[in-house]
């Protein structure tokens, strides 16, 4: 059996990262991550840095902005792959740059981990991210590395414990209460932007990690997208709210809010959530889930 690739991640303490670093190992690659000096002295980050450390993940000190320290680091791998956070995307070219310089990587996965942005028909504000998000494929495929964009839509574990608004903050909703909070709670009041029948894919991070792990030695997977969509996890938002509703037997709707001064009121919460679900153009009714997929990969087969 063919050795396991080593794998570098770029942004691996970020939220997504965590999950992508701990299923690196426990798939058994040899698992690497790039780090500031001042994150691994950092309090705040202490705990996720003691528990890679006792994992045994191996921390490559550098820097998305030094490009001595990423040529280097990426020396020691085989694969790459970024979940940097979204304000930080357009630096991915830093990346691209030290990728070919290095010449010895085989694969390349983005930070994309949400829907698939040449696909997707989305608002202000997350059109720039998109935009962003779809450059840097762009240069990636100009370049001529080899790589992996995972569409990962909605991460289930950040939506749905506080009914499709971020249960850790810091991302709005389609479903806005009237408070950000931490939980759903019966007294909240759901603001549904759109019509409500908008299709979204919420996928449990452990698995969005897994089978991201999963492509990174799987040749089915090179130059392709990997859509993560399990006809389970398909859910608009007034069936979601409808299933909070029937678990605490009262209604739980303030209304729905369309396209206009409401929506965008509501929608400049955090311009990022708009990019996973508000996807309404203009008739207003959304169109998440809104294109076949030819060549989807059978996630049973990994």
């Amino acid at each position: 059996m063919a050795d396991k690739s080593k794998i570098l991640l770029i942004g691996g303490t970020g939220y997504i990262g965590k999950f992508i670093a701990e299923a690196s190992i426990k798939e058994g690659h040899p698992t690497f991550l790039l780090v500031r000096e001042s994150t691994l002295s950092s309090p705040a980050k202490s705990i996720v840095i003691n528990n890679f450390k006792n994992l045994g993940v191996n921390f490559l000190v550098g820097d998305l902005l030094d490009h001595e320290s990423l040529v280097k680091a990426i020396k020691q791998v085989d694969v790459v792959i970024s979940s940097i956070a979204h304000d930080q995307v357009d630096n991915q070219v830093n990346i691209i740059a030290a990728i070919k310089e290095a010449g010895n990587i085989k694969r390349f996965f983005p930070s994309e981990f949400t829907t698939d942005v040449d696909r997707s028909h989305i608002v202000e504000p997350a059109t720039g991210l998109a935009a962003s998000k779809a450059k840097i494929r762009r240069a990636i495929e100009a370049e001529g590395i080899p790589y992996t964009c995972v569409a990962s839509n909605c991460f289930a574990g950040f939506f749905l414990p506080a009914l499709n608004r971020p249960s850790s903050g810091g991302l709005g909703s389609f479903l806005q209460p009237n408070v950000h909070g931490a939980t759903a709670s019966h007294s909240d009041k759901r603001v549904i932007l759109g019509d409500g029948n908008v299709k979204v894919v919420f996928n449990n991070e452990e698995d969005i990690a897994t089978y991201t792990i999963k492509a990174v030695d799987d040749p089915r997977t090179v130059n392709k997208i990997l859509y993560i969509k399990p006809p389970g996890n398909i859910i608009s938002s007034n069936d979601l709210v409808s299933l909070w509703e029937k678990k605490i037997g009262k209604n739980n709707r303030k209304g729905l809010c369309s396209r206009g001064a409401n929506f965008e009121e509501y929608s400049r919460y955090e311009p990022h959530l708009v990019d996973c679900e508000c996807k309404l153009p203009n008739t207003g009714r959304g169109k998440s889930i809104h294109f076949k997929l030819c060549d989807q990969l059978d996630l049973n087969n990994f």
